[in-house]
Order: structure tokens, then C-alpha cells, then sequence
């Protein structure tokens, strides 16, 4: 399908190059004004000051929109949401008042045990409609690809039920999806005491059925102190780099335990919450 957009009023981020921007590099953004836009196959094809549109795209497709007195620039690419989730945590902004720390909340049950306990009791359906309505929202804003994580069950029906819903909507949303799994977001109560027991179920019982399903393109693990452990997260990545999938992991958000230098190694294609360094 090709698609000519016309007398746009600015088309911006019209860079000359296509090598990855860095550094200062990325504060500089080109523009044309009264330009046109084409698109073919879902591709850009050629873009151009109008002037310019009967040299470069002499037979004009049928499919010709004006977007006259608008503004066309890229899509925003968000790298990291927890989009899917079936309640809002604001009450324990109270705690964060009073002083409590992010892992001192964790601790009490708050944080993401909070909203896994609460997402065990929602349906599939309920969550892909919730998943839709958020997708929705943020496309409305200008974004055209996300990350959407698990990692609000923590258990095996919990974790695939997460997974499984966010491959719909990849299958029904116009926005490009990629799924990571994060079954390594917190240990559940149940396994408070027994780490060994959540990493086995996480390696032996959710890594096959995602795999068997091609539920996730990556894998994320919380490496923080309370969390887990550099070691834990070596372990775990190893065996999901087995199943295929790239790891894309947490770390120093709160501390700095050497978990860095451990995900390079790992081969990590993103190392997030790198804040607190």
C-alpha cells in the first residue's frame, strides 16, 4: 500500500544520516516546512519540501491525504512500561511521604507484591481490555512501539496469564509490541524463604511454557539488594539465553551491588534504573 501525505506544515526529524545519534547529536533536530511524505508498505520511501513532490514522486498514488496546517514527526519508542496492570498504587505514595524507602514498602507487602496480589484475581479478559484502553492512550500521545513487561505475577498461572494477554495485543494493536518476560520482579511471599524454590519454577516450570508458546522476546530480572542477587540473576538469564530469549535487565536503581558490570557481561541489550549511580 503506498500513501502520499501533503502539505505538512512541518516534517520533523528529517536527519541526512542513517547512523544511531548520540550525544549532542540528538539535540539537534531538522525540519522541512510545507513538505510531503510518502509511504510505501509501511515504509518511508521519500520525503521532500512539496515544491519538490511532482520531481520526486512524479505518478502520484491514489491513496493522497493533506494533512495541511500539521505537524508529522517519528513516534515515540517506549522501552520500558509496566503497562499491564489491574490496580493503581497511589495509597502508598502516603508511605513515601512519611519517609518509608521504595524497599521498605516492598518489605510490607507494598510495591509489586501489592500489585501481584491484586492481578491473580483478574481475568484475561478483564487485563486485555485494560491492556487495550492504555495502548490506546499512549498512542494518542505519540507513541508507536513498547515494551510491555510481566513481572505482577509472580507465580506460573499468574506470570503466563500476563503473557499470554500481552501476545494479543500484539495480534490486535497497530503498535509494535515486544513482550519481556520479568518473572524475576520479587519473590512472592510464599517464597520469601526459599529463593532456590522460586528460581527453579521460574527456570523449570514458566521458561518452557513460554517457549513452547512464544510468549516473550526477552528476559528481565530485578538485581537489587532485597531482590536478586547478582548470582540469581546469572543463573536465571543463562537458562532463558537457552530458551532464546535476549536479556534486558534492572539494575542499580537503589544500590550499586556489581549487578552493571554482570549484565554486560551477560550480554544485555539494555541496563535500566542506572539512575542512582
Amino acid at each position: 500500500m503506498t500513501t502520499l501525505f501533503t502539505n505538512i506544515q512541518q516534517l520533523v526529524g528529517v536527519h541526512k544520516t542513517t547512523e544511531l545519534l548520540r550525544g549532542k547529536a540528538l539535540a539537534h533536530l531538522p525540519m522541512i516546512e510545507d513538505a510531503f511524505l510518502l509511504i510505501q508498505d509501511g515504509l518511508i520511501a521519500a520525503f521532500g519540501h512539496m515544491h519538490e513532490l511532482d520531481i520526486v514522486v512524479p505518478r502520484q498514488p491514489i491513496n493522497t491525504i493533506n494533512v495541511s496546517g500539521t505537524m508529522v514527526l517519528p513516534a515515540w519508542c517506549d522501552s520500558h512500561t509496566h503497562l499491564l496492570f489491574s490496580k493503581s498504587r497511589e495509597a502508598e505514595f502516603v508511605d513515601k511521604l512519611k519517609g518509608k524507602t521504595y524497599a521498605e514498602i516492598a518489605a510490607n507487602g507494598g510495591g509489586i507484591l501489592n500489585s501481584a496480589n491484586v492481578l491473580a484475581n483478574t481475568s484475561e479478559s478483564v487485563l486485555y481490555e485494560l491492556g487495550m484502553e492504555r495502548l490506546a492512550e499512549v498512542a494518542k500521545m505519540g507513541t508507536g512501539a513498547i515494551e510491555i513487561k510481566s513481572g505482577y505475577g509472580l507465580s506460573v498461572e499468574a506470570e503466563i496469564k500476563m503473557l499470554r494477554v500481552i501476545k494479543q495485543l500484539q495480534q490486535n494493536s497497530d503498535l509494535i509490541i515486544k513482550s519481556t518476560f520479568l518473572g524475576a520482579h520479587a519473590f512472592p511471599i510464599a517464597f520469601k524463604d526459599d529463593h532456590e524454590g522460586y528460581i527453579n519454577s521460574i527456570i523449570e516450570e514458566m521458561l518452557p511454557v513460554i517457549a513452547e508458546e512464544k510468549l516473550a522476546d526477552y528476559v528481565d530480572v530485578f538485581c537489587e539488594n532485597g531482590f536478586f542477587s547478582v548470582r540469581e540473576m546469572q543463573r536465571i538469564v543463562a537458562a532463558a539465553k537457552g530458551f532464546g530469549l535476549a536479556p534486558k535487565l534492572h539494575v542499580n536503581q537503589l544500590s550499586s551491588m556489581g549487578a552493571l558490570q554482570a549484565g554486560i557481561d551477560l550480554g544485555a541489550v539494555s541496563l535500566d534504573h542506572l539512575e542512582s549511580m
